[in-house]
Protein backbone atom coordinates (compact mmCIF):
# COMPACT_ATOMS: atom_id res chain seq x y z
CA UNK A 1 0.00 0.00 0.00
CA UNK A 2 1.35 3.48 -1.08
CA UNK A 3 0.44 6.14 1.65
CA UNK A 4 0.01 9.76 0.24
CA UNK A 5 0.99 12.17 2.98
CA UNK A 6 -0.39 15.85 2.75
CA UNK A 7 3.30 17.34 2.35
CA UNK A 8 3.07 14.54 -0.97
CA UNK A 9 0.04 16.19 -2.58
CA UNK A 10 1.36 19.66 -2.06
CA UNK A 11 4.53 18.94 -3.16
CA UNK A 12 2.98 17.45 -7.02
CA UNK A 13 0.62 20.05 -7.03
CA UNK A 14 3.57 22.94 -6.68
CA UNK A 15 5.60 20.58 -9.78
CA UNK A 16 2.46 20.75 -11.40
CA UNK A 17 1.98 24.54 -11.11
CA UNK A 18 5.53 25.00 -11.90
CA UNK A 19 4.95 23.11 -15.36
CA UNK A 20 2.37 25.30 -16.18
CA UNK A 21 3.96 28.44 -15.74
CA UNK A 22 6.66 27.31 -17.77
CA UNK A 23 4.89 25.50 -20.29
CA UNK A 24 2.65 28.85 -20.79
CA UNK A 25 5.99 30.83 -21.18
CA UNK A 26 5.05 33.21 -17.93
CA UNK A 27 9.23 33.20 -17.27
CA UNK A 28 10.29 34.08 -20.40
CA UNK A 29 13.40 36.44 -20.96
CA UNK A 30 10.81 39.31 -23.03
CA UNK A 31 7.38 39.44 -22.66
CA UNK A 32 4.91 42.14 -24.78
CA UNK A 33 1.19 42.78 -23.28
CA UNK A 34 -0.93 44.78 -26.30
CA UNK A 35 -3.55 46.49 -24.67
CA UNK A 36 -6.39 44.83 -25.33
CA UNK A 37 -9.72 46.91 -23.63
CA UNK A 38 -12.04 47.78 -25.59
CA UNK A 39 -10.95 51.38 -26.22
CA UNK A 40 -7.83 50.02 -27.39
CA UNK A 41 -9.21 47.33 -29.67
CA UNK A 42 -11.06 50.32 -31.37
CA UNK A 43 -8.28 51.99 -31.59
CA UNK A 44 -6.60 48.99 -33.47
CA UNK A 45 -5.27 47.02 -31.15
CA UNK A 46 -5.93 43.32 -32.66
CA UNK A 47 -4.82 43.83 -35.42
CA UNK A 48 -1.85 44.78 -33.45
CA UNK A 49 -2.11 41.90 -31.34
CA UNK A 50 -2.39 39.62 -34.86
CA UNK A 51 1.35 41.02 -35.64
CA UNK A 52 2.86 39.45 -32.80
CA UNK A 53 1.09 36.71 -33.00
CA UNK A 54 1.83 35.94 -36.24
CA UNK A 55 5.52 36.84 -35.65
CA UNK A 56 5.41 33.79 -32.64
CA UNK A 57 3.88 31.49 -35.12
CA UNK A 58 6.63 32.09 -37.88
CA UNK A 59 9.51 31.48 -35.15
CA UNK A 60 10.11 34.28 -32.83
CA UNK A 61 11.61 32.44 -29.58
CA UNK A 62 11.73 33.46 -26.12
CA UNK A 63 8.63 36.26 -25.57
CA UNK A 64 5.55 35.58 -24.00
CA UNK A 65 2.71 37.42 -25.50
CA UNK A 66 -0.34 38.47 -23.54
CA UNK A 67 -2.75 41.01 -23.32
CA UNK A 68 -3.60 43.82 -21.03
CA UNK A 69 -6.37 45.66 -19.25
CA UNK A 70 -6.85 49.57 -19.74
CA UNK A 71 -4.17 51.86 -19.44
CA UNK A 72 -6.48 54.95 -19.05
CA UNK A 73 -4.26 56.87 -21.91
CA UNK A 74 -6.87 56.49 -24.65
CA UNK A 75 -5.55 59.34 -26.87
CA UNK A 76 -1.86 57.40 -26.77
CA UNK A 77 -3.50 53.94 -27.71
CA UNK A 78 -3.08 50.76 -28.91
CA UNK A 79 -0.09 50.29 -26.24
CA UNK A 80 2.14 48.16 -26.43
CA UNK A 81 4.40 47.14 -23.16
CA UNK A 82 7.51 45.59 -23.38
CA UNK A 83 9.12 43.81 -20.31
CA UNK A 84 12.59 42.51 -20.46
CA UNK A 85 14.86 40.46 -17.74
CA UNK A 86 17.10 43.25 -16.11
CA UNK A 87 15.61 46.34 -17.89
CA UNK A 88 13.23 48.76 -17.28
CA UNK A 89 9.61 48.04 -19.15
CA UNK A 90 9.18 50.46 -22.49
CA UNK A 91 5.47 51.18 -23.19
CA UNK A 92 5.04 52.29 -26.85
CA UNK A 93 1.84 54.17 -27.98
CA UNK A 94 -0.15 54.95 -30.85
CA UNK A 95 1.00 51.30 -31.79
CA UNK A 96 -0.14 50.74 -35.59
CA UNK A 97 0.59 47.34 -37.20
CA UNK A 98 3.51 48.50 -38.99
CA UNK A 99 5.10 49.79 -36.02
CA UNK A 100 4.40 46.78 -34.05
CA UNK A 101 6.67 44.57 -36.98
CA UNK A 102 9.52 47.86 -36.35
CA UNK A 103 8.83 46.72 -32.28
CA UNK A 104 9.37 42.81 -33.46
CA UNK A 105 12.76 43.74 -35.60
CA UNK A 106 14.36 46.77 -33.83
CA UNK A 107 13.40 46.19 -29.95
CA UNK A 108 12.19 42.47 -29.71
CA UNK A 109 15.31 41.38 -31.96
CA UNK A 110 18.15 43.62 -31.61
CA UNK A 111 17.64 44.89 -28.42
CA UNK A 112 17.10 48.95 -29.54
CA UNK A 113 13.94 50.77 -27.78
CA UNK A 114 12.71 53.04 -30.29
CA UNK A 115 12.83 56.33 -27.95
CA UNK A 116 10.35 58.25 -30.20
CA UNK A 117 7.21 55.71 -29.59
CA UNK A 118 7.80 55.73 -25.78
CA UNK A 119 4.93 57.10 -23.30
Amino acid sequence: IVVVTPMDLIKRKRAEAVNRIISKGYLAPKRVYVGMATCEIAAGSKEVMAVFQDAIAKGLTDVYLSQKGCAGRCNLEPTVEVVEEGKIPVKYGKVTPERAREIIERHLKKGEVIQEWVI
